[in-house]
C-alpha cells in the first residue's frame, strides 16, 4: 500500500490505490452491532394463549341430476318432468344461496335441441354451476 508522502517530486501525482482501513473499520463495527443484538432477537414472551378449535360451517351446494335419454324425456334427479317443470324448478334452485350443481347426463343419441333448450331454461334460472357428465371411452 502507498502512502501519500511529503516529497516535493511526487505531491502533484494522485494516489492510485484505494484506501480500505475505513471499510474494514466500518465492516468491524458492523459485526460488533450484530454479535451483540443477534441473542437478543431469539428472546420471546412466554404467552399461555387459548386454545379453540374451529371450522368453517360452509354449507354444501345440492346435487341435482339432471338426465335427458334418447327419446327426449327428461329427469330430475330420477323422476320423469317436463320441459315446462323443469323451468320451474330451475327458477326455485336459483334463489337458493348457495347455488346447486346441476349435473347433466343427455343420451349420445339425444337431439341437440333438447339439451340447448335445458341449458338455455337453467341460464334463464341464474344457474351457473353446470356439469356434463359422460362414461369413460372403454379402451
Amino acid at each position: 500500500m502507498a502512502f501519500a508522502s511529503f516529497d516535493a517530486k511526487r505531491s502533484n501525482a494522485p494516489v492510485a490505490e484505494i484506501n480500505m482501513v475505513p471499510l474494514i473499520d466500518v465492516m468491524l463495527v458492523l459485526l460488533v452491532i450484530f454479535i451483540v443484538t443477534a441473542p437478543l432477537l431469539t428472546q420471546a414472551v412466554k404467552l399461555d394463549l387459548p386454545k379453540a378449535d374451529s371450522q368453517a360451517n360452509l354449507p354444501k351446494p345440492e346435487r341435482i341430476e339432471f338426465a335427458i335419454d334418447a327419446a327426449g324425456t327428461r329427469y330430475w334427479n330420477g323422476e320423469p318432468v317436463t320441459r315446462e317443470v323443469a323451468a320451474e324448478r330451475f327458477l326455485a334452485e336459483g334463489q337458493k344461496q348457495p347455488q346447486p350443481e346441476i349435473q347433466l347426463r343427455a343420451d349420445q343419441s339425444v337431439a341437440y335441441r333438447n339439451v340447448a333448450e335445458t341449458l338455455a331454461d337453467a341460464s334463464r334460472a341464474g344457474l351457473s354451476k353446470i356439469g356434463f357428465v359422460s362414461e369413460p371411452e372403454k379402451r
